[in-house]
């Protein structure tokens, strides 16, 4: 009876496990219903999506404070936003983690210094994680602080500049460090930037800040941080600021 018991089980499964190959060889066996993805409609060319964020439109800085939580002292004019020598960075009120960035920037047309001295500026994702701005048209510097660097880290794969005075493009991918409950960095940062069109970080880990001086290092902090543009002193000119938080 044992012996049969067995045999009866054994049928079974290879009966069950054929219905289920069966099943397997029909195409809705492996079609997913849901989620739905939610709709977004694009927008043209550069234009911002309709789930995006616009953080400037070319008129006004109501989204955005200096670094004392004033309002912003930068210069907007004919569409754009540019550095005001001495005013300091600006920053978001609001904070963000992990997004996709659109941000429009312009060295001067005037050129004037050189190395770090020429167009400088930067992104600062989550107030900290520099993507470095810089006119490196046939500009000499140091590889890992060039255009498109994470700066003092990782080198861009290439140098895709246009001409000084002539309107640039980042679109930014970033996914925000995770820490644990002990204050140790458990997933560490990771971004993606286009510069021009044209793959320059492909999802690189970032290891910490991005200190002029010394190594990075992970310090904890909330998951959403203000977006911040940096003053280094050149007039650089930014437009069409858009953020989607992922």
């Amino acid at each position: 009876m044992i012996m049969k018991g067995i045999k009866l089980s054994l049928l079974l499964a290879v009966i069950s496990g054929n219905i289920f190959a069966q099943a397997q060889k029909t195409p809705e066996s492996t079609e997913l219903w849901s989620p739905i993805p939610p709709v977004v409609t694009p927008g043209e060319g550069t234009a911002a999506p309709s789930d995006a964020i616009i953080l400037f439109d070319g008129a006004s800085l109501n989204e955005w404070t200096n670094a004392k939580g004033e309002a912003a002292g930068w210069t907007v004019a004919d569409g754009c936003v540019t550095v005001k020598p001495g005013t300091g960075i600006i920053k978001t009120k609001r904070g963000f983690g992990d997004c996709q960035l659109h941000i429009e920037w312009r060295s001067p047309a005037e050129v004037k210094g050189d190395g770090q001295g020429r167009g400088n500026s930067g992104i600062f994702l989550q107030d900290r994680y520099e993507v470095q701005v810089l006119d490196c048209y046939n500009n000499k510097t140091y590889s890992n602080g060039q255009t498109g660097s994470i700066y003092k880290q990782s080198i861009p794969l290439v140098n895709a500049c246009k001409k000084p005075g002539e309107w640039q493009v980042y679109d930014i991918i970033y996914r925000a460090p995770r820490f644990s409950e002990n204050g140790r960095i458990a997933v560490p940062a990771g971004i993606t930037v286009l510069h021009n069109g044209v793959l320059i970080q492909n999802n690189v880990e970032i290891r910490g800040t991005t200190p002029y001086i010394g190594l990075p290092e992970y310090i904890p902090h909330s998951m959403k941080e203000p977006l911040s543009l940096q003053d280094h002193g050149n007039p650089v000119s930014y437009r069409n600021i858009w953020i989607r938080e992922l």
